[in-house]
């Protein structure tokens, strides 16, 4: 039996025809302030760089159904999936809900999604400390779950026989973002003069590949691609404007070169630990950006469409009217990150430390009210608020894991004819995904993290090297569980194959 093929005995006769749907939707708020998720300091909208979107892709064969969205957000809150899916139950000609499988793009520039307290280990996602304005996260989500709910129903509902076809190339895009220093201590990005005397060697993998899946009427008209890349889109994750990052770039570049009513879907393969900044050579690369007469975000665009083009031409020839489809929809229970004693007492140091930076911040507040009128003045209280939350979540946590040391999480697995789609809710680290990749049945295999609200689930290696990303703070669930998730993986992506325990 090849690792392509399931036994004869296992396929039907003939395959049902696949019938695809596409639809996008706007997902940018439309009342501001809105408070922008993925940094430590607050972050108040001051308008729109670029809109959000949303976007659906529906695949249907004979009863058996998915349909992944793809979201210009940080992550995929419980809240804003399970609203969604609430709102999809209330029809009556939809998909099975449980059958949708969301992800985020992971901008750093897209509204917050997460309610306060309700998403321990991320940095922004535990309120601000003082007032600032922002429109309730709340109403974002009342908006936002609705415009999912519809974009839906508008690609199931338009559903049509189609084909698709499926290529791999590489686009130079993620890059590890943890360097290594004399005393093999891991620091995200932050390699300048004099740490960078100290400097050894860079972490872990990269992975620039591209896979790519695209999708034809009965026509052969080229609709839709998804384009699962292993890169978060956060090139400019720090600014104070609502934006899609270099994904908006991307879709137009693709729209541009290969038609203006394509739709785009992006993935993020297994990426925790990368990012699309460059750590060193950095002045010799924004030279050339301007030799080129482009943005950072643009070249991006470019690398991505330059990777798509030189897999389409040779997609039309292999277009599949009827791969076998087949989703599982699993809920694995993933051990918590095992806490220590000193673990807590040096989350408890570092939180009491910054509460006492954040008590010095209000009350220079209180003391001159006049401060509040000056832009972004919220700033300095907020990110000591922020990362005194996000070390007693240690503490939380380790009180949690006595009576309930598991959490379950969502996952999901699909077979398309001879590739596999594979979701976690994480910013899951590269070796994990690139495991999976080697020990997968699949020809290709489209990795999907950020299914869900995550947080970093780190390697083994990055948790000896520390640094943010890798420290218990981050980290809700440890290396023990994302070996779990792996050797999981590949078992189910085997079992779609017939090949388990092979």
């Amino acid at each position: 039996m090849t690792q392509e093929s399931l036994p004869a005995s296992a396929l039907p006769e003939t395959l049902p025809p696949l019938a695809i749907g596409w639809a996008e939707v706007d997902i940018t708020p439309a009342s501001q302030p809105v408070a922008i998720a993925g940094q430590f300091p607050a972050r108040l909208s001051e308008g729109v760089l670029d809109p959000l979107k949303a976007t659906a892709c529906a695949l249907e064969q004979g009863g058996e159904q998915v349909v992944f969205v793809a979201c210009d957000l940080v992550s995929i809150s419980d809240e804003l999936r399970t609203m969604t899916r609430e709102r999809l139950a209330q029809g009556s000609a939809g998909p099975d809900p449980l059958k949708v499988v969301f992800n985020a793009t992971h901008t750093h520039t897209g509204p917050e999604c997460r309610l306060p307290g309700a998403s321990a280990g991320h940095t922004s996602a535990g309120g601000s400390g003082v007032d600032i304005g922002e429109r309730s996260v709340k109403e974002y989500l009342e908006f936002a779950s609705g415009q999912l709910a519809a974009c839906v129903e508008k690609a199931w509902a338009g559903r049509a026989p189609g084909g698709a076809a499926f290529g791999l190339d590489d686009a130079v895009v993620g890059r590890n973002r943890r360097w290594v220093d004399a005393d093999g201590v891991s620091t995200m990005y932050r390699l300048n003069a004099p740490a960078s005397e100290r400097f050894r060697h860079i972490e872990g993998y990269e992975d620039h590949s591209l896979n790519l899946l695209a999708t034809y009427d009965e026509g052969g008209r080229l609709r839709g691609l998804i384009v699962n890349l292993p890169s978060p889109s956060q090139e400019q994750g720090s600014l104070f404007s609502l934006s899609a990052d270099f994904w908006y770039e991307a879709r137009a570049e693709l729209r541009r070169r290969f038609g203006e009513g394509l739709f785009i879907l992006p993935q993020v393969s297994a990426a925790g630990e990368l990012t699309s900044h460059a750590l060193y050579e950095k002045a010799a690369r924004q030279r050339m950006l301007r030799l080129r007469g482009v943005s950072e975000r643009q070249e991006i665009a470019n690398r991505i469409a330059d990777g798509v083009g030189r897999i389409l031409p040779h997609l039309e020839a292999v277009i599949e009217r009827n791969p076998l489809l087949r989703h599982r929809v699993d809920s694995i229970a993933l051990p918590l990150n095992r806490l220590s004693e000193a673990d807590v007492a040096d989350a408890r140091q570092a939180a009491e430390e910054l509460r006492l930076t954040f008590e010095e911040e209000v009350a220079k507040l209180e003391a001159n009210p006049e401060l509040k009128k000056e832009p972004r003045w919220y700033v300095p209280a907020t990110a000591a608020y922020r990362r005194m939350s996000w070390y007693l979540g240690v503490a939380a946590r380790a009180e949690l894991q006595k009576t309930a040391p598991f959490k379950k999480e969502e996952v999901h697995f699909l077979r398309l004819g001879d590739i596999a789609f594979a979701s976690n809710p994480f910013e899951y680290y590269l070796d994990y995904g690139v495991q999976i990749k080697v020990r997968s049945p699949a020809l290709q295999t489209f990795l999907i993290q950020l299914a869900g609200q995550g947080t970093y689930l780190p390697s083994p290696r990055s948790v000896a090297g520390g640094g943010y990303g890798s420290v218990p703070a981050s980290n809700p669930h440890g290396p023990e569980a994302g070996q779990i998730l792996a050797d999981a993986t590949v078992n189910a992506l085997r079992e779609l194959w017939g090949c388990a325990g092979s």
